[in-house]
């Protein structure tokens, strides 16, 4: 059994920060004190003075691109990026080739998962307008949910049957994750901007076709649709002033049956950088206005917004330089989301007590996963320590996502993620990673 004691660490867990030491043995956390003694030889010292201990970031939407597009990206890269950011575990997205959306499918990005992950790990089974009976299958135990794409960004997983979705909402207790933006809108959009523009519409115009209608139109139903069921629904990547009026802060979290996530690039970006980033900064949702970005920070900071994760959506640089009809969307984040929360925190934005809230205790409770999320004897040893004051600029050289590019490339961050824990193993050491050992298959607490 291995032991591993952290000292002197500033321990920020469950809006407290306080000094202490922590006790590893095995995969879990065997002791959480103010000072703790060894009390075998075998235990290994980690000395953590001046640095700051956060349960591991639970990123609950990522796009790793395996299996069918590994020229993007893959599990082993993309993970291995995301222990480097701080990200212990991760919800991946089912629009993969083929997509899951049969239990063999995805039981066989599993099984990659198993072998080749830094991080802990689980997938969402994708629905279409035919699957309802695979779906029906899901063990709640073990697949973290079902995922439904409202809008157009992955072709044929385009749920547009009423019908059939108001089965899938009435049939399962599943959580449901919902990508939200109406069809028609955009379709209608882009239409006319091709007719003046033709293939090479400006990007800054991106805003106005996938527009915050599009968004309202199908977030606005979804919601609708989930308390006339009673479905439990978590819509992902929010983007708009309006939406935020569909939530609430009236309840706790885990009394909540219909839950929201904001992404870290709305937060970092709006349409004023789109003339220097161009299509690198192209996802869907679309970045929008100062003012929406201004409401989805006060929707975050006051509750109505519930967890923060990445949508990380690699592509090579030679396909997102195409022209904006062709150039796919989404970016690589994994590795430099957490980074950009701290510089949040630095500017006064947020407090590390609510990054860590947003990103380790409300994905784990959203999703009920079982012993990860919070820093709790007993629980696994997923965690993260950071150095608050270790400057560092994001370069081609220090980048480990397989496309080798990031939207956030010549920025300076003040803190730095220095070591990653993975169930009690060190995986991540100050730029050296351990390939010797690899995550676990994420568990969940429900009822079947």
């Amino acid at each position: 059994m291995s032991k591993l004691l952290i000292k002197n660490a500033k321990i920020v867990n469950e809006g407290h920060i306080f000094e202490g030491d922590i006790l590893i043995e095995d995969k879990f956390i065997k002791e959480i004190n103010e000072n703790i003694s060894p009390k075998t030889p075998d235990v290994n010292i980690l000395y953590a003075e001046g640095k700051y201990l956060f349960p591991g970031m639970i990123d609950d939407q990522v796009h790793f691109r395996e299996p069918g597009l590994t020229h993007k990206a893959n599990i082993a890269s993309e993970s291995k990026a995301a222990v480097s950011g701080g990200i212990t575990s991760f919800i991946e997205m089912p629009n993969t080739k083929p997509q899951a959306i049969t239990q063999k499918t995805l039981e066989d990005k599993f099984a990659i998962a198993a072998k080749t992950s830094y991080a802990n790990y689980s997938f969402m089974i994708g629905g279409t307008n035919d699957n309802l009976e695979e779906l029906l299958k899901t063990n709640p135990k073990t697949v973290a949910g079902i995922k439904l794409f409202l809008g157009s960004s992955t072709g044929n997983m385009l749920v547009d049957n009423e019908q059939t979705l108001e089965q899938i909402f009435s049939s399962t207790d599943l959580l449901i994750a919902v990508h939200c933006e109406d069809e028609k809108t955009i379709s209608d959009n882009l239409a006319q901007y091709i007719k003046t523009f033709g293939e090479d519409i400006p990007v800054a115009l991106h805003p106005q076709i996938r527009n915050a209608e599009s968004c309202y139109i199908s977030s606005s139903k979804a919601v609708a649709l989930a308390q006339k069921t009673g479905a439990r629904l978590h819509v992902f990547h929010l983007s708009t002033e309006q939406e935020m009026a569909l939530f609430t802060n009236k309840i706790p979290l885990v009394e909540k049956k219909i839950t929201a996530e904001v992404c870290v690039h709305h937060l970092w970006f709006n349409d004023e950088h789109y003339a220097d980033k161009g299509t690198l900064i192209k996802w869907n949702p679309a970045i929008k206005s100062a003012k929406h970005q201004k409401a989805l920070w006060e929707a975050l900071l006051d509750d109505r917004i519930d967890v923060i994760a990445t949508d990380h959506a690699p592509h090579t640089l030679e396909e997102k330089r195409q022209v904006y009809t062709k150039a796919p969307s989404g970016a690589p984040m994994v590795q430099h989301a957490l980074p950009a929360l701290l510089e949040f925190y630095r500017r006064g934005q947020i407090s590390l007590e609510k990054i860590v809230e947003k990103t380790a205790h409300n994905p784990a409770l959203l999703f009920q996963i079982d012993k990860r999320g919070f820093i709790r004897e007993g629980y696994y040893a997923d965690l993260v320590l950071v150095d608050l004051s270790k400057p560092w600029t994001v370069t081609k050289d220090n980048i480990h996502y397989k496309c080798g590019w990031s939207p956030l490339e010549g920025t300076t961050f003040t803190s730095r993620i220095t070591h990653t824990f993975v169930n009690g193993t060190l995986v991540y050491n100050n730029g050296t990673f351990n390939d010797t050992t690899k995550g676990q298959r994420l568990e969940f607490n429900r009822d079947v």
